[in-house]
């Protein structure tokens, strides 16, 4: 089903008529800074600088890690944005959107268009123009990709909207890699690969927990059209590919006895918390006592130990 619009919410409008630019100016900067979404940035850097360490075999040129970081945080933050300007209507209904600063009228529909295209121009420009254009064309598709594909056409259609939508959050590995080599090859592929089945285990248990918020205004995430026993048996198939996906690094010379160690016990405790969620939903456990959000917040400790040991496994060999 298509869900092209949601009926709007006056009380999503938080404050007073007052307009977005007579409000106080640290509270503007600080709307401009939250349409980025600085605490998910954070985690598309943890994918890309420990790459970086790896494709150098070694510590990469700290002033293109630094160039990397920026553009990648303007990319990210363009494209955040432009999501939230093409997701306001259904921000307002959302409980936990519902502080965005569309929603309470600090930044104005307009204003956010402008600072997203904005930041999508200056990233690839600054990625072209001091790093490569390999790198800049990379996150360029990405941020296509979060507000074409995901956004206007996946998000609102399907339930299989954050699996392929999550395509654009695996592409901070490639940036990182061709940042360094200008090229691209097996192994920022087998870590695109692990970003991408990672991605759904990581947002379902977020998702069962605010299905609610989905439901309200017609977004058909997985928890919201199955149950919990599918949604978690889902997560437990998507959790053994990831794993093994992250043993490949290994065999194939790209990775020693560190990073497999890591792997094989971070892994090791995903799929035990992976399949403890599944127990608990076969089991009818509703409420509190489901624990999804321990999953939830595993696998952003995962993903960053995981990578802190791409990065730490050159100096080991």
């Amino acid at each position: 089903m298509c869900v092209t619009a949601v009926e709007s919410r006056p009380a999503g409008i938080i404050g007073t008529s007052q307009s977005p630019s007579r409000r106080p100016v640290r509270a503007r900067v600080m709307g401009f800074v939250a349409l980025t979404k600085p605490r998910i940035i954070e985690l598309l850097l943890i994918t890309t600088v420990p790459v970086m360490f790896l494709a150098e075999q070694g510590v990469p040129d700290l002033g293109l890690v630094l160039l990397t970081c920026v553009g990648g945080y303007l990319s990210a933050g363009g494209a955040n944005a432009l999501n939230m300007y093409i997701d306001r209507d259904i921000d307002a209904l959302m409980d936990r959107t519902s502080q965005r600063p569309l929603v309470t009228g600090m930044v104005s529909p307009r204003e956010c268009l402008a600072f997203g295209i904005t930041l999508a121009v200056a990233s690839t420009l600054l990625f072209g123009l001091t790093v490569n254009w390999l790198s800049a064309w990379l996150s360029l598709g990405a941020l296509l990709f979060y507000v074409v594909v995901y956004t206007m056409i996946l998000k609102r259609r399907t339930s299989q909207n954050i699996v392929w939508g999550g395509i654009a959050g695996c592409m901070p590995v490639l940036i990182g890699w061709t940042a360094v080599t200008n090229s691209l090859t097996w192994a920022p592929l087998i870590l695109f690969l692990v970003i991408f089945f990672w991605t759904p285990p990581h947002y379902w248990p977020l998702s069962m927990k605010v299905k609610e918020d989905y439901a309200r205004v017609g977004v058909p995430m997985l928890p919201v059209i199955a149950s919990n026993k599918v949604v978690a048996k889902q997560i437990v198939i998507y959790s053994w590919v990831m794993v093994a996906v992250s043993l490949l690094l290994t065999p194939l010379g790209y990775t020693g006895w560190f990073y497999t160690a890591v792997a094989l016990a971070a892994g090791g405790w995903w799929l035990w918390e992976a399949h403890a969620l599944q127990n608990r939903a076969k089991a009818e456990v509703t409420g509190g006592k489901l624990k999804e959000m321990r999953l939830f917040h595993w696998s952003i400790t995962y993903v960053s130990l995981l990578f802190v040991a791409v990065a730490v496994d050159p100096f080991l060999r």
